[in-house]
């Protein structure tokens, strides 16, 4: 599972301000208690001490060194149980507590060279922002509502819509709950207002939830940023494509709605191919039919969408026409 290098930054920079507030908390804490209780302060000076002896006794050969540190281990353990009854003494529990932000990596974000969970669960929060912000939904599985889509049988599908889109949820969401890096890719096609956005969201949202990487783009502003990384050089755009190309799932909503053109069917062509080769998933969501798709495409990207996407087909009526009681908006 990896992370984009934005998400990473983005958490690693919260992770350490979140470190310096815990820090500078505890150096006011500490202040405090040593203008009101002199005595440990005096306490910590004579640790320090005796930490330095203990080194000392260390290099010491024999007896004569365990009699040392054994000597300075009593000492210690006095100390720290006098400064413990004076800070009960004069102040609420944990007014004083040194604990880490995390006892596990010190609040560094790593363990050696493994990313450690508090920084892990800073880049699910950060990804899952990501999600909800490009896919404009903080919506999940449990709010499709099958009750908008039509219940009676239409001979054109041999059953009714309703049982087709309740089919369509229990594949998306089961798509989501199992996600590996051996899922395969998802072709999500049917009219406009459907419910492909909103179930795209809601895979990428469950994903992201646990732990992978997630890029959800639209396909006109994926293709935009693609085209200005190559004859702009825009950075910016080069890093999120970068980003995008490299997640563990890439989500492109609305293929078709891009401008049509040469280098569109280049992009698109070696997304796809990248991707299957790298063995990376995708779920692409369009309101272009097969026969669309070949017409505007070329053969190559029609065949590899024909031979290497799970068709999953979305029909009823426009859910947002019925939402607004009938009027188009």
């Amino acid at each position: 599972m990896g992370y984009s290098a934005d998400v990473v930054r983005r958490a690693r920079a919260r992770l350490a301000q979140a470190k310096e507030e815990r820090d500078s908390e505890n150096r006011q804490h500490l202040a405090i208690a040593y203008e009101q209780v002199p005595r440990i302060r005096e306490i910590d000076r004579q640790l320090r001490v005796t930490m330095a002896k203990a080194a000392q006794a260390a290099f010491l050969s024999g007896s004569d060194g365990q009699d040392a540190l054994a000597k300075i281990r009593e000492e210690n353990k006095g100390l720290q149980q006098e400064r413990e009854n004076l800070v009960k003494a004069h102040f609420e529990e944990g007014f004083l507590d040194e604990t880490p932000i995390c006892t596990i990596c010190g609040g560094t974000g790593y363990v050696g060279s493994t990313m450690c969970e508090c920084l892990q669960e800073l880049c699910r929060q950060e990804q899952k922002r990501d999600v909800s912000i490009l896919s404009g939904t903080r919506d999940s599985f449990s709010h499709f509502d099958l009750s908008l889509y039509p219940d009676r049988v239409d001979p054109k599908y041999g059953a009714s819509p309703r049982a087709i889109m309740e089919r369509n949820l229990r594949e998306c969401r089961s798509y989501a709950m199992f996600f590996s890096e051996k899922s395969g890719n998802l072709l999500l096609f049917g009219s406009t207002g459907l419910g492909k956005t909103f179930l795209s969201a809601c895979i990428a949202r469950a994903v992201a939830d646990r732990g992978y990487s997630v890029a959800y783009e639209t396909a006109s502003s994926l293709f935009n940023k693609m085209e200005r990384a190559r004859f702009e050089r825009d950075e910016q755009c080069r890093r999120d494509t970068e980003s995008a190309l490299a997640a563990d799932l890439l989500i492109v909503d609305d293929l078709g709605t891009e401008m049509p053109g040469q280098f569109t069917n280049v992009a698109l062509y070696s997304l796809i191919n990248d991707r299957l080769l790298a063995g990376k998933p995708t779920i692409i969501s369009t309101n272009l039919s097969a026969e669309d798709i070949a017409r505007r495409y070329t053969p190559q990207i029609a065949s590899r969408l024909r031979g290497s996407y799970k068709r999953v087909p979305f029909v009823g009526d426009d859910i947002r026409i019925l939402k607004n009681g009938g009027l188009s908006l």
